[in-house]
């Protein structure tokens, strides 16, 4: 007798193959067994402990969120249910080149000054650990869903030499590789960058290429946030295609779109791009979330020069009157680097978050010009989230359609009104773009949702729903699962997914989150 059947579910096995009905037997946080067509086929069915009828319910694989900044989110919030109530049973973290680990004392000080936006300041956790083994073994004391970990690449050179705008010296580019060797050694799976984000944005491709090779060494991937997704998208896409063939190194592509009025319709150049790429024998991968505006901090649209020394730095020249004009003029007239080389339409900002109360009035607003702006900064210690309105749903369904596409929700989970991606990025895929659109079959989205991923992240034991396998799955309705995310709404949890079990075990049951922390760290894997 096992611990659980799972009886009549429509399997979705995550392979993209048709769906079937059978029964699964689950025993020790694995499947043990599946039974297809036991009713109609007088087959001797499963039997276990716990018997639940599934009949009606699609099961898949867990979901895996390619792109996640929960890094402090898994340890402030046991519930997690932002990312569980969704189906989302591994997340990916340390994206966009700016996380938590490797750290020393002062590099830890300034990476949760950077990006206080996506992860609040962490003020309310011990941020005990300064290694990235450190930071996986935290997370190993029980998390809602299971974590996997990028080294990001801007905090190891702040680590490395500090917040300069210059090529990393012969021995800082040694102590980097030797963060990035350490962290791979550790359990990372890859590395990421955010090449729009300082400091990581100073580093040359020569650098860049360095690290990736190290990465490549330990059979890792490269997961670049672009230099642009505006004016000179696809030159950024193609450099990071021919960077990491030089290196020798897997590429994952971040938030994979093409944004900005420049790029309207513009989707199949990239694609077209990606696939000459792929024919010549390039490893890539890609993920994307189902909206169309992007979301960061009001800051990350300043012109890179500006932050150069850090967060102080920039703060002192916000204050300077001379400077801070300065700022004006590349963000409204020359299109500073930071805004994608696109001159700054301002009505394309709302403040979805502040960290200063006094100014939560403006959190839902457009911005209205460059004096707000900078008021806004200065208060707020640039802790202001925004919702950049930038995207062409045309891009978004191209892209969706790809055969190496995977689904990231990017998700940010501070403010008051953060981005709905956070909350529904799983189910707006197969309620909308499945169900109520037809833009992906069931069987080829789950795809995209659970197999690519875990190919990605080489990992032997989940992405299927296959006898052996870990039993990190989800149950839902395909008639009725629906994100309830809206703009106006964002944290509106989905409907339509009433079970998810991670290692055997109920995160969710009857569509309500459990006590269960059955979440650990996915660590790479040799070979």
């Amino acid at each position: 007798m096992t611990d659980l059947v799972l009886r009549d579910a429509e399997v979705v096995d995550g392979s993209g193959a048709d769906s079937y009905r059978a029964d699964v037997a689950i025993d020790d946080g694995r499947i043990v067994s599946i039974v297809k067509e036991a009713a109609a086929a007088g087959c001797q069915r499963p039997t276990g402990t716990r018997i639940l009828d599934a009949e009606g319910l699609a099961l898949a694989p867990g979901f895996i969120d390619m792109h996640a900044h929960s890094d402090l989110a898994l340890l402030r919030d046991p519930d997690h249910s932002a990312k569980a109530a969704q189906g989302v049973t591994l997340e990916v973290l340390g994206q966009d080149g700016l996380s938590y680990a490797p750290v020393d004392d002062r590099t830890l000080d300034e990476v949760r000054r950077a990006i206080t936006g996506w992860n609040g300041d962490g003020s309310d956790l011990d941020l005990d650990w300064r290694t990235v083994g450190e930071y996986l073994d935290r997370l190993d004391r029980g998390i809602a869903v299971n974590a996997a970990y990028l080294i990001p690449q801007g905090t190891v050179r702040m680590y490395a030499m500090g917040w300069e705008n210059r090529p990393a010296t012969d021995a800082e580019l040694v102590r980097m590789k030797q963060l990035v060797a350490e962290g791979m050694e550790q359990g990372a799976v890859g590395m990421s960058s955010g090449l729009t984000y300082t400091p990581g944005m100073y580093a040359p491709d020569a650098e860049l290429t360095a690290l990736c090779r190290v990465v490549a060494r330990y059979g890792g991937y490269y997961c670049p946030h672009h230099r642009s997704y505006g004016a000179g998208a696809l030159e950024a896409y193609a450099e990071t295609v021919a960077l990491t063939r030089d290196a020798g190194c897997a590429l994952h592509l971040a938030h994979a779109t093409m944004n900005f009025g420049v790029n309207k319709g513009r989707a199949p150049e990239l694609l077209s791009l990606l696939d000459r790429a792929l024919d010549e024998g390039a490893d890539i991968t890609l993920d994307t979330y189902p909206y169309t505006p992007g979301c960061t901090t009001l800051a990350a649209v300043l012109p890179s020069w500006a932050h150069e020394g850090g967060p102080e730095a920039l703060l002192a020249r916000l204050r300077d009157e001379a400077t801070a004009e300065r700022i004006r003029h590349h963000l409204e007239e020359l299109g500073s680097d930071g805004c994608h080389g696109v001159p700054v339409d301002w009505n394309t900002i709302e403040i979805s978050g502040v960290t200063n109360p006094g100014l939560t009035p403006f959190v839902g607003h457009r911005v209205p010009d460059w004096p707000t702006a900078r008021r806004l900064l200065l208060d707020d210690r640039l802790g202001s989230t925004i919702l950049h309105h930038v995207g062409h749903e045309e891009n978004v369904r191209a892209i969706m359609r790809h055969r190496v596409h995977t689904g990231g929700s990017d998700g940010i989970l501070q403010g008051a009104k953060p981005h709905p991606r956070a909350y529904g990025t799983f189910p707006e895929y197969l309620g909308r773009y499945v169900r109520e659109e037809g833009v992906l079959t069931l069987e080829e989205c789950v795809a995209h949702l659970t197999s690519r991923p875990a190919a990605r992240l080489r990992l032997q034991d989940r992405g299927l729903v296959r006898e052996g396998y870990r039993a990190d799955l989800v149950l839902f309705d395909p008639q009725t699962v629906a994100a309830g995310a809206t703009y106006e709404t964002p944290r509106t949890l989905p409907t339509g997914i009433p079970h998810v079990l991670i290692d055997g075990k109920f995160v969710i049951e009857n569509s309500r989150r459990t006590d269960v922390l059955a979440g650990r760290s996915v660590r790479r894997t040799a070979g």
